[in-house]
């Protein structure tokens, strides 16, 4: 990590990040390149790397790391991947090693190139900190509250924050900085600190499936022989509203979520969460989980509404403030974009930095950059959630629900095409643009597509899955 100091921004020495997210974790890695110090906030304790905190509700669930995400950290944290293939996490080729249930057949099994680490939150958080906290430039405060915003007498420049609690329970204290970063997440109160402030806040666009699921965590049989990684079975709208996924993590043990769209919300009880498995489209997950062995409770989570915080639509904006990551845009997590788009965005901090000749203005040019960043994976997340009748909030507009069609006769002939479904992995990956779908070659199939009748029932073929007891599990 270098310290270049170049940039007319970093003129003052220290950068402030209010959260420890991905998002915050990340922007504070970039910053280390553009300023003297940086001081990372946090109100939870975080004095037990491999503890989950209150501020992430979520570590319990899946977390998928997309492969843009998987190759961005390793661009910031160089050796990441090998680190956590030390600490047990498995290495997954997303295409080959993984049984995914598309819309009337089990797709095929193909190699990609997609390829990543799938482990815990708690491992992969805590494995970023410790790189972060080996610099010495960077500061981090935890059991502190971030109450506002420090601004210059005019208002339109932050120079810092307050903060509540650093030094007894009832103190408060001011930090200064050039550049404050609020990476706090989905409960971000930028906008309020803005309105104090005499800004507007920003447009919001919300979008509800009202999906809910619920994770337990079990150790992997020890008999099981099979040739893959990991299991998605995925709801279809007029088929079912339920899914579920089972996923590899260190410790040679599985997260299994449940979920269910339109408020179908899985039971958080033993007997009703291995019920809700079997009454997938396929039981696959049931006969896995019905002899396995729980190693926690189960866990719940319904707050998975798609929310973006239009701050590129704003026509005034202080200097000295950005927000990121779920402070921004957050999505559905059951797509799995979070911490790729958060990384996503931290690249993007970063190059402005580098190509911004003044402070002034900053703020907004940053936001209509990473503005484009958010479009895809929001209409990749918002697309999906708008198929159900119960979905509430904000409509596609008749061109978003052309192109959801189209995608839909792709991901149809996909099933049959393991060229085509590693192209739309790509894509889903992070890794590629959706624009590539419409390349001449697809476009023509897809075309020629329309009209010709589609499966009626599942696709019911055996896999391999045998256990020391000689059972067959069918698929």
């Amino acid at each position: 990590m270098m310290n270049s100091m170049t940039n007319p921004i970093a003129a003052s020495s220290r950068a402030i990040v209010i959260g420890i997210s991905m998002a915050g974790l990340l922007a504070a890695r970039v910053l280390l390149d553009h300023f003297a110090e940086v001081v990372l906030i946090e109100r939870d304790d975080v004095s037990d790397p491999l503890q989950s905190r209150p501020g992430v509700p979520q570590s319990q669930h899946v977390h998928v790391l997309l492969t843009q995400g998987q190759r961005l950290l390793e661009q910031l944290f160089p050796g990441l991947a090998a680190e956590l293939t030390a600490a047990g996490a498995p290495t997954v080729e997303w295409t080959a090693d993984w049984l995914m249930l598309g819309v009337w057949k089990w797709m095929p099994r193909c190699a990609s190139g997609l390829s990543g680490r799938t482990c815990s939150r708690t491992l992969l958080e805590g494995l970023i900190r410790k790189r972060l906290l080996a610099s010495p430039h960077l500061t981090l405060l935890t059991g502190c509250q971030v109450e506002g915003l420090l601004s210059s007498p005019e208002s339109d420049r932050v120079t810092g924050v307050k903060l509540h609690g650093r030094k007894t329970a009832n103190s408060i204290e001011s930090l200064d900085a050039v550049l404050v970063v609020d990476a706090s997440g989905r409960n971000s109160t930028l906008p309020d600190w803005l309105a104090s402030m005499g800004y507007d806040a920003p447009p919001e666009t919300v979008v509800n499936a009202f999906l809910g699921y619920g994770s337990r965590w079990y150790q992997r049989p020890k008999d099981l022989e099979a040739d893959w990684q990991g299991i998605t079975i995925s709801a279809v709208e007029g088929i079912t509203s339920r899914g579920g996924v089972l996923y590899p993590i260190e410790g040679d043990r599985w997260i299994v979520t449940l979920g269910g769209v339109g408020r179908d919300y899985p039971p958080t009880d033993e007997a009703g969460f291995l019920e809700f498995a079997r009454s997938l489209r396929v039981p696959i997950l049931y006969d896995l989980l019905k002899d396995a062995q729980p190693l926690s409770p189960i866990y719940s989570y319904r707050r998975t509404e798609n929310c973006w915080r239009h701050y590129e639509r704003l026509q005034r904006f202080p200097d000295g403030v950005v927000a990121i990551g779920d402070a921004v845009c957050v999505f559905n997590p059951v797509y799995g974009q979070g911490m790729t788009t958060a990384a996503l965005g931290a690249m993007m901090l970063d190059r402005c930095l580098k190509q911004s000749q003044s402070p002034k203005g900053f703020p907004l040019r940053f936001h209509q950059q990473l503005a484009r960043i958010l479009n895809t994976p929001w209409l990749m997340a918002t697309g999906e959630d708008n198929r159900w009748s119960t979905t509430e909030g904000a409509k596609p507009g008749w061109s978003d629900r052309w192109v959801q069609q189209y995608l839909d006769r792709v991901t149809v002939l996909m099933q049959d095409s393991p060229t085509l479904l590693k192209t739309f992995a790509e894509v889903v990956h992070l890794v590629k643009p959706p624009t590539v779908l419409f390349a001449p070659n697809i476009l023509l199939r897809v075309l020629a597509s329309y009209g010709k009748r589609t499966p009626t029932e599942i696709e019911t073929t055996e896999i391999g899955l045998q256990t020391s007891t000689g059972s067959t599990v069918q698929r």
